[in-house]
């Protein structure tokens, strides 16, 4: 088996691979559309074959954000290596009366270990409502040690959300004005550490974006005219909004042509320092998105 779906009462569906625990599918009705439409972006030219991480849908990201800055993870690939592991699934789906989720779990591989000596087991939780999808990342610290000051298992997490939409350059995502922020298009190392405010009552991402934003509301609308998503988080203190357009989208070889105008990411985490988890403690993040029904005021 490479894939578990999801189905809900009322016609809603969800796609989970194996591969990187990532969900390649949100199929979902609103209350003015009956039929469920797909609600995340995948590009066509994705490798699916293992090789490489499906580019789309709702990866996650652990143990590091980006290029590996922890000492512990200095031989790990950027956004780590859960988005390209196979995680195990123990054959069980609970089917409740308004909704049905699965749980995927992963714990050091030989191959994982060969990059990384920390003992960790990884929960992944997806629920499926009829306008809502729910992911929760649950990271337990195993290692057994009972040392003073205690072993902490340090570690960075996100679910990288590629939101499909209709057309990117008509986005907006709320409320993000007033945070600090940091511009990773900046072309200077000191441009990229040096914090900004954002002032835009909307965030777009009509040119070349890749935003962190630090300690934010951790409620959000992606919109558009007519339409959006709204991702409702806990515990994950930071958001990165990410859309390449051309110049940088076209550099990217699984990217089909023309994929950064369907889709904007906005992605929670916790992505600005380190999560810490005690010797046997778990931490939790968790994200809900939900279809907007109604159009919101465009500004």
């Amino acid at each position: 088996m490479t894939e578990i779906v999801l189905h809900h009462p009322k016609g809603s569906t969800a796609q989970v691979m194996l591969y990187g625990a990532t969900i390649v599918s949100w199929r979902s009705p609103s209350q003015l559309q009956p039929e469920p439409v797909e609600r995340l972006f995948v590009s066509s030219t994705s490798f699916r074959d293992g090789s490489k991480p499906i580019r789309g849908g709702i990866p996650v990201v652990f143990p590091c954000f980006g290029p590996p800055a922890h000492q512990e993870h200095l031989s790990l690939p950027q956004h780590g290596f859960a988005r390209n592991s196979r995680w195990t699934w123990n054959g069980i789906i609970t089917d409740q009366e308004d909704q049905v989720s699965v749980t995927l779990t992963l714990e050091p591989t030989p191959a994982i270990r060969a990059l990384y000596k920390r003992q960790f087991h990884l929960s992944f939780v997806v629920t499926l409502k009829e306008f809502e999808l729910s992911t929760e990342l649950h990271v337990q610290n195993t290692s057994g040690s009972t040392a003073y000051p205690p072993d902490y298992l340090e570690f960075q997490a996100l679910f990288h959300n590629y939101i499909l939409v209709p057309a990117a350059n008509d986005v907006l995502i709320t409320p993000l004005k007033d945070n600090t922020y940091f511009d990773k298009t900046e072309s200077t190392e000191e441009g990229r550490t040096t914090a900004k405010i954002e002032t835009r009552a909307g965030v777009d991402v009509k040119k070349f974006t890749d935003s962190v934003y630090e300690n934010a509301s951790q409620d959000y609308e992606v919109t558009w005219p007519g339409g959006g998503v709204a991702i409702k988080t806990s515990n994950l203190k930071d958001v990165v909004v990410w859309n390449p357009q051309a110049d940088a989208g076209s550099q990217i070889g699984d990217m089909e042509n023309g994929g950064w105008e369907k889709f904007v990411c906005c992605e929670p985490g916790h992505v600005r320092g380190f999560a810490k988890v005690a010797p046997g403690t778990t931490w939790m993040g968790k994200q809900t998105l939900s279809v907007i029904h109604n159009a919101r005021r465009h500004q």
